[in-house]
């Protein structure tokens, strides 16, 4: 069973890791920080719309400072989607302000409306942690999903990620429920093969969302991960594998009815040949990410040994051994899919 022990403190960004992110357009100037959202007045509970606690609070700032604090976030909110054009916020407004009171980053959700049309979106501000900024920009190089985001000193932008709650999809009852549940068992194996080559940890089913696609003749699903704070930190090699996760045991069950061994193999050598053909066209990139990544200090030493450790006998391959950093670790994974 993956289990995580201890609560993982937010890592510094880096010089090296800074211009990088000012090489490919991830640094904006901003005018408000993730500390100066903090200097609320008031706040309140947030209920969902069955009368039930959210576990955020939605937070009220003073007359004085609320008109620069909404002004300033809808100029984060075109750096993140138009590159700083302000034409597109001419006609929005700030709805409301979400402070997350559990976690281990307390973000804000900022609630963004059209004036128009009535049309919403969110966008979430945090504390930078080197952590999760290498594991966003993994998954934008290395999966089928693209991910906006943008950092300036201590504090990182993200927008939404929309789809359903992975804790809240699999309750529903997945075979009588869904119009091919092969197909969600197949992208399940996947999701998981994806999280390993990253060493993207943590994903039980409450840090992953379900996108469904229908098709003229189907329904296609997808898993997006929408947490990246557990990048490459833990030595548990079955923490980077959603399959060891009891919250996720349905979707493992669904495998087990609906797949053979040989599926699973042929689905996890596809995804490991699409992760090598974005490698090999995003290879400027990625070796500009891994050479900063390989040098960066963002774990213990005690965690790097076990992960270096598991992940060779997992792969038979002693190349892992002589691994110093988590960094390493990582591009050896990398690495590994491109030789084969």
């Amino acid at each position: 069973m993956a289990l995580i022990s201890k609560k993982k403190a937010p890592f510094r960004i880096n010089n090296q890791l800074r211009r990088y992110l000012h090489k490919y357009n991830r640094e904006h100037a901003m005018n408000i920080s993730y500390q100066d959202l903090l200097r609320y007045e008031n706040a309140i509970v947030l209920y969902d719309k069955n009368g039930l606690d959210t576990l955020w609070e939605t937070v009220f700032y003073s007359p004085s400072d609320q008109e620069e604090v909404y002004e300033s976030l809808k100029q984060i909110y075109a750096d993140l989607k138009t590159d700083g054009n302000e034409e597109v916020i001419k006609h929005l407004v700030i709805d409301r302000v979400d402070y997350c009171t559990y976690g281990n980053t307390h973000p804000f959700r900022i609630r963004i409306v059209n004036r128009v049309n009535d049309n919403f979106d969110y966008f979430y501000i945090k504390i930078a942690d080197a952590s999760r900024v290498y594991g966003l920009e993994l998954e934008h190089i290395l999966s089928p999903n693209r991910i906006n985001y943008v950092t300036y000193d201590n504090t990182l932008v993200e927008e939404h990620i929309a789809g359903i709650p992975g804790d809240a999809f699999l309750k529903q009852d997945l075979e009588k429920d869904l119009e091919s549940p092969i197909r969600l068992a197949k992208e399940f194996v996947k999701f998981n093969e994806r999280c390993l080559v990253q060493l993207l940890g943590d994903m039980h089913s409450a840090n992953f969302v379900i996108i469904t696609n229908p098709d003229f003749e189907e329904i296609y699903y997808r898993i997006r991960p929408i947490d990246f704070d557990q990048q490459c930190y833990e030595g548990k090699k079955s923490v980077y594998m959603p399959q060891y996760f009891k919250q996720n045991n349905s979707l493992i069950e669904l495998g087990m009815k609906y797949m053979t061994p040989e599926s699973v193999w042929q689905y996890q050598i596809e995804e490991r040949s699409m992760i090598a053909s974005r490698l090999k066209s995003e290879s400027q990139r990625v070796s500009d990410l891994m050479t900063v990544m390989s040098k960066d200090d963002i774990a213990p030493e005690e965690n790097i040994v076990q992960l270096k450790t598991e992940l060779a006998k997992h792969y038979n391959d002693d190349r892992f051994l002589a691994c110093k950093t988590m960094g390493e670790i990582v591009w050896n994974s990398l690495e590994l899919v491109m030789r084969h």
